[in-house]
């Protein structure tokens, strides 16, 4: 640049407008506050206030519980932050991060750590003790055992159904695990059909309900056979609370005994019709008005305590009466060929 072009702009006076960059109105940036409203703060000059800061006693849970020193044998609950094959992570909201190894997840042989927990579960756990790395060690299965036991036997007074995985099987019935505690189904607890080949039930899924509980032999058994007996006696209750009083049904003679005759009345209820109900006349026997098979009206006089009372001569009390019209003429013989109907006999009478 040449010395008069120096000069030249050396004497362009420049104005602070000119200085200034402006921004097309176009590309100006939209904000929520109009352009001529200012905060109260900024507009009477004062200072915004500070935002506001937790105080300590928000977290002395949190600080207590991250500094508390835990010891063998404590239990308490953690979230599950990471899974690998060999081992589960879990965050114990503590001064250090805890660690179940693989063997020490669940009693249950086939229990997988990479199917069967799930980052984000909640776990109860029990320390064991600290690694040489500062981990705390943990057991979920010792903590299995020392909270369940107390509910097992809650579960077995409430004849809780349990649903169970069949494990394996073992000499005289089956294994399974309930919350990954061991427990023993005897061969003929398993259902209330005979099972000769235990191996057939091994992978399926059975209704049990808990018939011992002893937490200091560590013996836990289950039967399927009384949770099937339990189930259907609670299917029959409610068929037999559908069976209202007064009601007029069919049913076959199932049984017959010397006090009277039990009903089939279908759908796995039967009744009892006392000999005194069957017949308006006077029956010496059961077996004098009544056959198995027969089958038979009856009316239901009451339902007590699961039990059904019949009566067939009721029933027959209450059969509407025959239209003598529906059946036609009659016609009465009286000797010899000759006939006369019964409007031939209606129509001579005299009033």
């Amino acid at each position: 640049m040449n010395e008069e072009v120096k000069d030249e702009i050396k004497e362009v006076p420049v104005t602070a407008e000119e200085s200034v960059t402006e921004t097309p109105a176009a590309e100006a940036p939209v904000t929520d506050t109009p352009a001529t409203e200012a905060p109260a703060a900024e507009a009477s000059g004062e200072e915004a206030p500070a935002a506001a800061v937790p105080s300590m006693d928000e977290f002395s849970e949190e600080l207590n519980n991250s500094f508390k020193k835990l010891k063998e044998g404590d239990l308490v609950k953690g979230t599950v932050v990471g899974i690998s094959d060999t081992e589960v992570t879990v965050d114990l909201g503590s001064y250090a991060e805890g660690i179940i190894k693989a063997g020490e997840v669940s009693n249950d042989p086939h229990f997988s750590i990479k199917t069967d927990i799930a980052v984000g579960d909640t776990v109860e756990v029990q320390v064991l003790g600290e690694d040489k790395n500062g981990s705390i060690l943990l057991s979920k299965k010792k903590a299995d055992d020392t909270l369940n036991w107390a509910g097992f036997k809650e579960m077995m007074d409430a004849r809780e159904i349990i649903t169970v995985k069949v494990a394996q099987a073992v000499k005289a019935g089956v294994v399974a695990y309930v919350k990954g505690v061991r427990a023993f189904i005897p061969a003929s607890q398993i259902s209330t059909n005979y099972i000769e080949n235990l191996e057939t039930v091994v992978g399926q899924q059975i209704d049990t309900v808990i018939i011992t509980v002893d937490e200091e032999k560590k013996r836990l058994v289950l039967s399927g056979r009384e949770a099937a007996k339990d189930r259907a006696a609670a299917e029959k209750a409610e068929r037999i609370a559908k069976v209202q009083k007064g009601m007029i049904t069919t049913g076959k003679v199932e049984k017959i005994m010397p006090f009277g005759a039990f009903i089939d009345l279908g759908d796995g209820l039967s009744g009892l019709v006392h000999i005194s109900q069957i017949s308006q006349k006077r029956v010496k026997t059961v077996e004098d008005a009544l056959k198995e098979g027969d089958e038979v009206k009856v009316k239901v006089l009451d339902v007590k305590d699961g039990k059904i009372s019949l009566s067939i001569k009721a029933a027959a009390d209450q059969e509407p009466a025959k239209d003598p019209a529906s059946e036609g003429p009659r016609e009465y013989r009286s000797g010899g060929d000759a006939t006369t109907s019964l409007g031939d006999m209606l129509a001579k009478l005299k009033l």
